[in-house]
C-alpha cells in the first residue's frame, strides 16, 4: 500500500513539474506552487497579461482508466474556489482570474498536456 501511495504522490509531482514548465514556457509567471487553505490545495498560481490563473494539474500514467481531467469534480472544484477566493482576497488581487485544468498523460516518449482554459465555465 504505502509503494502505490508513494507512487501515486511521485505522479503528481512529476505532473506538476511537467505543468509548470509548461506554463513557463507559454509566458506565464508561476507565482506560487501547492497553494494551501484548510483542506484544499491549488496545485499552481500563475500570472500572465494582469490575469490570475489557479491550475488544478492532473496526471495519470496512462488512460486506462480515464482521462485525467476527469477526476476533477464538483466538490473538488468547490474547494479550489474557497481557496482562490482566500488568496485573493490576501493578495489584494483586483484584476481577472481564471481557474484552469492541466490534465497530464504521462505517454513515453514525451507526456501529453491536454490545457482547458477556464476551466469552470
Amino acid at each position: 500500500m504505502a509503494s502505490q501511495t508513494n507512487a501515486h504522490i511521485h505522479t503528481g509531482k512529476t505532473g506538476e513539474s511537467i505543468a509548470a514548465r509548461y506554463l513557463l514556457e507559454q509566458g506565464y509567471v508561476i507565482l506560487h506552487r501547492n497553494y494551501r487553505y484548510k483542506r484544499a490545495e491549488i496545485d499552481l498560481i500563475a500570472e500572465k497579461d494582469d490575469l490570475l490563473v489557479f491550475i488544478e494539474v492532473k496526471t495519470r500514467s496512462s488512460d486506462k482508466f480515464g482521462y485525467p481531467e476527469e477526476a476533477v469534480n464538483r466538490r473538488k472544484e468547490r474547494m479550489l474556489l474557497n481557496a482562490a477566493e482566500v488568496y485573493i482576497h490576501q493578495q489584494k488581487w483586483r484584476k481577472d482570474v481564471r481557474f484552469d485544468i492541466i490534465a497530464i498523460t504521462l505517454a513515453l516518449p514525451t507526456p501529453l498536456i491536454h490545457h482547458i482554459e477556464d476551466a469552470f465555465h
